[in-house]
């Protein structure tokens, strides 16, 4: 009897109904504490439900919670969710860990793509057109134009990228965003843009004019036909074809301009030409009257010498004067005769009176 008092004191009284059984003591006879009384409470089977004779109860009956119950020790709490949490990881496919550096390596493979995808997107936009190549919106405003190009550098700064004309594009992009910002270039450029506005405006005007969706759009809209026309501008397929009919009016704009500025190096180089030859001939009359001036006493000198020399030359010859020709004989074809009759053929012998002329008056 007296073994019994400590068996019975260890054992304790029988658990109710619905409670957990106590936790057996260690081999000192102490009982357990801390993790060893969690690991000992969840190596415990659950209390069997009580049997009253009318089978299992619906979840709707069943007993609610007395409010004096005591709570479930956290501790407990804590290990059979790490046990289920251990349970659903061993039950769950193994993945592999990811190679971080291979997806590093992914990662800058994509982005060295976008980067060459927008270099070659430069490369090959109008070149006209400077909102196209920034790939903006014909009425993009300046901030937005600022905001773009340091998105875009970014992306094609021969830094960063690897194509090999990304130099090529960092500067398209630049000279873009000047012309875009600059007043004088931004104002030649929207004077061209809204010509081609217009022209798109008045293409969807004739295509909508009979058709009835737009009349009916029209009817229910609080503007009428005017508010659908504003909506439209602001669709992507407005812009679209904006942009399509921009490339029409520029590139017709650049020809006159270059045909105009051909004409004007023509004429340019024929003017110049033209003043060319007047110089020349200038500088050829200014050295011949120079000349002439230089040599005016040499002329003056080589005539008085000729004239000193023949009358030397009289004095010579004794003032001998050579015999005059008769002019009276008529018959006589070697005789000299007038001036006026020189080439004159002689009259016919037994020709009769011949009229008079005027040398015989």
């Amino acid at each position: 009897m007296a073994d019994a008092g400590p068996s019975a004191a260890a054992d304790g009284p029988p658990p109710l109904p619905g409670e957990a059984p106590p936790l057996p003591p260690d081999a000192a006879g102490a009982p357990l504490a801390g993790a060893a009384a969690a690991e000992a409470a969840a190596a415990q089977p659950p209390p069997p439900a009580p049997d009253d004779g009318a089978g299992p109860a619906s979840a709707s009956e069943a007993p609610l919670p007395a409010e004096d119950e005591e709570e479930e020790d956290p501790l407990v709490v804590a290990q059979r969710e790490r046990e289920a949490a251990e349970r659903a990881k061993q039950a769950a496919p193994e993945i592999p860990p990811y190679d971080e550096d291979a997806l590093k390596e992914f990662y800058t493979d994509l982005k060295d793509a976008e980067r060459e995808g927008e270099v070659n997107r430069i490369l090959s936009a109008f070149k006209l057109n400077p909102f196209e190549q920034m790939n903006l919106h014909n009425d993009a405003t300046p901030e937005e134009v600022r905001r773009q190009y340091r998105k875009i550098s970014l992306m094609v700064h021969p830094d960063k990228c690897k194509h090999p004309r990304a130099k090529d594009a960092f500067e398209v992009i630049g000279a873009a965003q000047k012309a875009i910002l600059d007043e004088e270039q931004r104002a030649k450029l929207a004077f061209l843009l809204d010509h081609a506005k217009e022209e798109v405006k008045k293409e969807w005007k004739k295509a909508a004019k009979g058709d009835a969706a737009t009349r009916l759009a029209a009817l229910m809209n609080e503007e009428g036909k005017q508010g659908v026309e504003a909506a439209y501008e602001q669709t992507e397929e407005f812009h679209e074809a904006w942009r399509l009919k921009a490339r029409d009016v520029l590139a017709r704009a650049e020809w006159r301009r270059r045909k105009l500025t051909k004409r004007i190096e023509e004429e340019e180089t024929r003017a110049k030409a033209e003043y060319k030859e007047e110089r020349e001939a200038a500088k050829a009359q200014a050295k011949h009257e120079k000349k002439w001036e230089k040599t005016r006493d040499e002329r003056v000198g080589s005539w008085r010498d000729f004239v000193s020399g023949k009358a030397a030359k009289k004095q010579k010859t004794g003032g001998l004067k050579p015999p005059k020709m008769k002019e009276s004989d008529s018959e006589r074809r070697y005789v000299q005769r007038p001036v006026g009759e020189q080439h004159r053929p002689p009259p016919p012998r037994h020709a009769g009176p011949q009229p008079k002329t005027r040398d015989d008056y």
